[in-house]
C-alpha cells in the first residue's frame, strides 16, 4: 500500500509540472495573467499563437503518458500482481491529470486536464483516443466551443469503455468523464450565459464577414 501511494503522489507532482508555465518562464509570460486566466493549451494558443501552444500540449501530454508508463513500472518496494499493476497504471494517470489541474508547483491553479488525459489515455488504451477525437472535432466544427468539445469527448469515454467490457477501465473513464466536466465548469457556465469564447473560424455555421 505504502508503494502504491508513493507511485500514485509521483504521478500527481509529476502532472504539476505544468507546460505553459514551463515554456512562459522561457518567454517570460505567465498565462495565467492573460486571457481566460487558465493555464492549459487553448489559452496558451489564444494568447501566445501557435508555437507556444504546441510546446505546451507536447509537455502536456507527455507527462500524462509518462505517469501512466513509467511511473507504475518503477522499482520502489517490490513487485505487484498484474491486476495491481493495472490499477496502478489507471490512477497514476488520473493523478497526474489532478495535477495539471491543481499543480502544487505553482500554487493550485492549472490547466483543465484534456491533453494529459489524453497522454495517459495513448499508453492506458490507445482505442479510446478514437472516440475521444472523432467527438472532440465533430463538436468543435460544428459549434466552435473548445469546452464543450472537451467535455463531450471526455464522456464519449463511458461508452467505449463498456463496449471493451473491461470493469476497471470503464470506472476510470466514468471518473475521468466527471471530471472533466467538473475542470470545465466555468466553460459551461459561460456556455449557458452566452458568453462563452467561439472559435468563429472553425464553426462551420458561423456568419461570413
Amino acid at each position: 500500500m505504502t508503494t502504491i501511494i508513493i507511485k500514485v503522489l509521483l504521478a500527481y507532482l509529476l502532472g504539476s509540472v505544468s507546460g505553459s508555465l514551463l515554456v512562459g518562464r522561457i518567454k517570460k509570460v505567465d498565462i495565467r495573467s492573460q486571457g481566460s486566466g487558465n493555464a492549459g493549451g487553448t489559452n496558451a494558443f489564444r494568447t501566445q499563437g501557435l508555437v507556444f501552444a504546441l510546446g505546451v500540449v507536447v509537455i502536456d501530454i507527455g507527462k500524462g503518458f509518462i505517469a501512466a508508463w513509467l511511473i507504475p513500472a518503477m522499482d520502489i518496494g517490490g513487485s505487484a500482481s498484474v491486476l495491481d499493476t493495472d490499477l496502478l497504471v489507471l490512477a497514476c494517470g488520473f493523478a497526474a491529470v489532478v495535477g495539471h489541474c491543481f499543480p502544487v508547483w505553482h500554487g493550485f491553479r492549472g490547466g483543465k486536464g484534456a491533453a494529459t488525459a489524453v497522454g495517459a489515455i495513448i499508453f492506458i488504451e490507445p482505442w479510446l483516443l478514437l472516440p475521444l477525437v472523432m467527438t472532440w472535432l465533430i463538436t468543435l466544427v460544428m459549434t466552435g466551443y473548445v469546452g464543450l468539445s472537451t467535455v463531450l469527448a471526455g464522456f464519449s469515454l463511458i461508452p467505449a469503455a463498456w463496449a471493451m467490457n473491461n470493469p476497471p477501465l470503464m470506472v476510470f473513464s466514468t471518473i475521468l468523464a466527471f471530471f472533466l466536466l467538473f475542470s470545465h465548469r466555468a466553460n459551461m457556465r459561460k456556455l449557458r450565459n452566452g458568453t462563452e469564447y467561439r472559435f468563429e473560424r472553425i464553426h462551420i455555421f458561423s456568419r461570413k464577414r
